[in-house]
């Protein structure tokens, strides 16, 4: 009885599996995000036509609706939605791919506010006394050594060496493991929705009835729905590093794994700062996880050469 409810369960798994995160879902999924991204931009872009001529009136503290520039914001939002799916999309493929993603996403976040920063510039002789100027300055230089040191995490994701387990034992705690994760990935999905059309329903209301009191009162337009999300995925890679037990106990995987959750808080807590500090914490974030990687290429590749020579002698 109880091996049919699993086989049940695991046809049931795979099946919503296939439905929210195949590669032939994931390819649809590109292709609407593109469609709604352009057709966003267009709106913001004649929203932002219609209030320059007083045809509408709307009053909107960010300033979104006020430059073209700031019309990039739209489309730009809605691919970092789509990053998001990949960063779940990846999350049973590879935890280094998925914990890369991250990095992606909060580097594309910063990229985002750069094109809000530009439509908010004072283009003076007093730049680094004017509050959005020096913002714009730290996001500009933030966003350029972050894009090195994904560079550098991609390549050291490239190089990790893996030793070779063939027991049984083994072999069955990992499709545990990736089933476990499957079936988070799978959760993630409608949750990742949810949030999304919870928290721009709210933003709307805002926006068009300011003085509505079930609206969500923003601090920082940036940190809608990803603020929410990377509180989740505190949580997710937690429970990860917990199943993870159930497979493996080695020194520098817990390590790793551990690593990789301090870096997603720190990213996660970005959102409570502002200015410089904000961009130190992302910083901060990445190079910690670079870091983690590194020291774990050098424990496993270690491990691999320790397994090659064992082999030789016996041989």
């Amino acid at each position: 009885m109880t091996k049919k409810i699993n086989i049940g369960l695991y046809k049931l798994l795979e099946k919503l599996y296939q439905k929210l995160l195949s590669k032939k879902t994931k390819e649809k999924s590109e292709r609407v995000i593109l469609w709604i991204a352009l057709v966003s931009f267009i709106i913001h872009l004649l929203m932002i036509g219609l209030i320059h001529f007083n045809i509408i009136t709307i009053n909107e503290p960010s300033n979104l609706l006020k430059n073209p520039i700031a019309a990039i914001y739209t489309p730009f939002s809605f691919i970092l939605i789509y990053e998001v799916y990949l960063l779940i999309y990846y999350l049973t493929k590879s935890t280094s791919t998925y914990i890369l993603k991250q990095y992606e996403i909060i580097t594309l976040i910063i990229i985002r506010r750069l094109f809000k920063d530009l439509s908010d510039l004072s283009l003076s002789s007093n730049w680094f006394n004017i509050k959005n100027d020096l913002q714009f300055t730290y996001d500009l230089l933030a966003s350029v050594l972050l894009f090195y040191l994904i560079y550098l995490f991609h390549v050291q994701r490239t190089r990790v060496y893996r030793t070779i387990k063939n027991s049984k034992n083994h072999s069955s705690s990992i499709s545990r493991f990736i089933n476990a994760k499957k079936w988070i990935a799978t959760a993630l999905v409608p949750i990742l929705l949810i949030i999304a059309i919870y928290s721009f329903l709210n933003w709307s209301i805002g926006i068009f009835q300011p003085l509505e009191s079930n609206a969500i009162s923003f601090k920082n337009i940036n940190n809608i729905f990803f603020e929410q999300f990377f509180n989740i995925l505190i949580i997710t890679d937690v429970i990860l590093l917990l199943f993870s037990f159930f497979h493996t106990d080695e020194f520098h995987k817990v390590i790793r794994n551990s690593g990789f959750i301090i870096s997603t808080i720190l990213i996660r807590i970005s959102f409570s700062v502002s200015g410089i500090i904000n961009n130190i914490l992302i910083i901060s974030a990445v190079l910690f996880g670079l870091s983690i990687l590194f020291i774990y290429n050098k424990f496993e590749k270690k491990l691999a050469e320790e397994i090659q020579e064992s082999n030789e002698i016996e041989e």
